[in-house]
């Protein structure tokens, strides 16, 4: 499954955790994208790679 919103186009960023001790590792900040059914504006059913935080805004209509 693509890691893309296709609503906000929210993708994984590249970023670093750095320890206590300042040890800098490479990491990735992924979102948290789930397939859900979605009804679309013209009445279209369709499954679509969404992020969470659009379902929480309600960006999305679930069908």
């Amino acid at each position: 499954m693509s890691k893309i919103c296709e609503i906000c186009g929210k993708a994984p960023a590249a970023g670093r955790s750095i320890s206590h001790s300042h040890r800098v590792t490479n990491r990735m900040f992924r979102p948290n994208v789930q397939k859900i059914t979605i009804r679309e504006a013209n009445g279209h059913v369709r499954k679509a790679n969404v992020c969470t935080s659009c379902m929480k805004a309600g960006k999305v209509t679930r069908a």
